[in-house]
Formats: structure tokens, C-alpha cells, sequence
């Protein structure tokens, strides 16, 4: 059979009667073309029906036009609203998102990263597992910029966007204390990522500066899914009633919605019997059957931030020109709900 021919950018030319660089600018850059000669290649093209290669397209140019957000947990509603606020100025930008979920395991990200190698994704935005990696390394050295995402920079060359993790612990549980709770459970796990490890810490500066009688039971969880906030309710009823706290602050809000689900289903009611905090402030604490207590990051904010560093880093290198790596670190704030409201009487008074 005879071999088709495709096709070709030149054939629209000719068509049209413009040079090749005209197609492309009216393809690529629209607005440096006039309405009557952008009309009269969009014409062409419609009549000879060509689509434009975008695999050789990006190939010329050494990346494509896709930002890759590799996330922790692609399913939380954290991630979800961080990737809105990127995604709102990536396309704004002439790209395009696509998202990974590394589940918390380290060796799915690497091989996440490693095939984003491959790809030359135009840039990537990176919620770490761990610590520093070497495929993350790689990528730069491939010229791929990268942007840390939920933590501040693991170490030089990297751009960072991230939330003071340890004055949101330090904030929910100094909250808890000015209730008159003098035993508060943190619940959250585990203990690898160093989200946890932050608001741990946290709690503990505001024990700290609670002193007297103020104390803090930690439980472990081996996820910061809702399933496991359940389980934390399951032990935390379990205890005798002089051992249990009659507050708790929850790593997350899903672990927070699960400890609330858990407590209902065992007669206990939020706030009289235990009040509650959270952390993220996702759209669901405020609408919870009990509304949520939370510590509230700016999600999309964060996305959207981390976006700019990013083509930021890209504007330099398309035009080379020095580019100066940054830490941004918002600011939480606690949004006090009716789960942790329930006014107690300080010990002693």
C-alpha cells in the first residue's frame, strides 16, 4: 500500500502564504502575530488539519511544558488545595500539571523522580519524603529546577516553601492548656516525616512554657490517614479514667475527623468529655459534625508561591541570568471551632 504523508508545518505555510516562523509564533506566541494573518494560518490549518508535535516541539527545546508536583499523600485534601494554587499560576504561564503520589515511600519517589528525568518535565515541585536525594540532584544537574514544597530547603541549590510546623504544634497545644486541660494526647505518626517531628516539637515548647502539671501523651500512628485516627480514639478510650486526657491534638485533620468519629462511636462527646484540635484546616473541619479546631496553613498559597520560585528559576535560565534560591516560611494560625471551646476550670482554681 502506498505510504501516507503527513501533514507538515510547511504545508500550512505554503497554504497561508507566511514563513514556517510565522506558524510557529501563531501556535506558539499568538499575540506577536496580526489578527488578519493569525486568521489566515488558523484557516489553513483547519482546512489541511494539522496538529502541531508537541514531543518534537519540547525535544528542540531540551523540557517540556508539564510542572510536576510530586506529592506525600495525593489524596489528603492538604496536597489537593496546594495543587490548585500552583496549577492557577502554572497555566497562566503557558504549562500544564501533572501530579505524583510517592505515598510516603521513599523508593516510589526516586523511581517518581528518575522517570521525571527522563521526561524533562519543565520543572518539578517536590513534597520530600526524607531527607536530601540524589534523584532530586540529578535533576537539577539535568537543568530541571526544583522547588521544595511543605518543608524548608534540605540543603544548597533548592528553592523552599513551608509553614512554621513547629509554632502550629506549639499553637494548638498552648490553645489546649489556656482551656484548662492539664493532659493533652498529640496524636500523628510517623515519626519519619518531619512534619510530625516539627509538631512535636512544638507541643512540647508549649508544655514547656505551660510547666506545673501540664502534660503530654504521645501517640504514634503508621499513617496520618483517618483509619488510623479511629484506632488513636480506640486506645486513648481504653485507658483508665485517671490515665486519659481530656484533650487531644491531632497531627492532621483526618486523623482529627477519624479521632472525632472514634469518640462518638464510643459515647464520648467533643468538647465536654475531650476536646480537639487539628491541623491543616481543609474544607472539611469546619463542616465536620462537630466543627473542627485547627491549625491553619495557607494551602494554596503555599502552591502558588512555590509556582513562582519556580518559573522564576526557569525565566533565569531561559535567559541566562543569575537566580538567587529562596526559603519562604508562612506563618499558621489557629482557627478555634467548636471541638476545643468548651471552657474548663483551670486545676487549682
Amino acid at each position: 500500500m502506498p505510504r501516507r504523508s503527513s501533514t507538515s508545518m510547511k504545508d500550512v505555510a505554503t497554504l497561508a502564504g507566511v514563513s514556517l516562523g510565522t506558524v510557529s509564533n501563531v501556535v506558539n506566541s499568538p499575540d506577536l502575530v496580526s489578527p488578519a494573518t493569525r486568521e489566515r494560518v488558523e484557516t489553513a490549518i483547519t482546512k489541511l488539519g494539522w496538529v502541531p508535535n508537541e514531543s518534537a516541539r519540547q525535544l528542540r527545546a531540551g523540557r517540556s511544558r508539564v510542572i510536576s508536583m510530586v506529592v506525600m499523600d495525593i489524596g489528603n485534601p492538604f496536597f489537593t488545595d496546594v495543587l490548585r494554587g500552583a496549577e492557577d499560576w502554572v497555566l497562566g504561564h503557558g504549562y500544564h500539571v501533572q501530579a505524583s503520589n510517592s505515598a510516603s515511600q521513599a523508593e516510589r519517589e526516586s523511581e517518581q523522580l528518575r522517570v521525571l528525568e527522563q521526561q524533562r518535565v519543565g520543572g518539578v515541585l517536590w513534597a520530600p519524603v526524607s531527607g536530601p536525594s540524589e534523584r532530586a540532584d540529578a535533576l537539577r544537574r539535568r537543568g530541571i529546577p526544583v522547588v521544595i514544597l511543605d518543608r524548608a530547603g534540605i540543603g544548597g541549590g533548592y528553592c523552599s516553601v513551608s509553614v512554621d510546623d513547629v509554632e502550629g504544634g506549639r499553637l494548638a497545644v498552648d490553645h489546649l492548656f489556656r482551656q484548662g486541660h492539664t493532659d493533652v494526647a498529640v496524636v500523628g505518626g510517623p515519626g519519619t516525616l518531619h512534619q510530625v517531628r516539627d509538631r512535636r516539637m512544638g507541643a512540647e515548647i508549649a508544655r514547656g512554657q505551660h510547666g506545673g502539671d501540664a502534660s503530654l501523651l504521645f501517640i504514634t500512628t503508621p499513617t496520618m490517614e483517618s483509619a488510623s485516627g479511629v484506632a488513636a480514639a480506640d486506645q486513648i478510650v481504653a485507658l483508665p479514667d485517671v490515665e486519659r486526657p481530656t484533650a487531644v491534638f491531632a497531627m492532621n485533620d483526618l486523623l482529627a475527623i477519624g479521632l472525632l468519629q472514634g469518640f462518638v462511636t464510643h459515647g464520648l462527646r467533643v468538647p465536654d468529655d475531650v476536646a480537639l484540635v487539628g491541623y491543616d484546616d481543609i474544607s472539611f473541619a469546619a463542616s465536620a459534625a462537630v466543627p473542627l479546631s485547627s491549625v491553619r496553613q495557607p494551602r494554596e498559597a503555599l502552591g502558588e508561591r512555590a509556582a513562582e520560585l519556580l518559573f522564576s528559576e526557569i525565566e533565569a535560565a531561559d535567559h541566562d541570568t543569575p537566580h538567587e534560591h529562596q526559603g519562604v516560611r508562612f506563618t499558621p494560625e489557629l482557627v478555634v471551632r467548636r471541638s476545643s471551646a468548651h471552657e474548663r476550670t483551670p486545676a487549682g482554681s
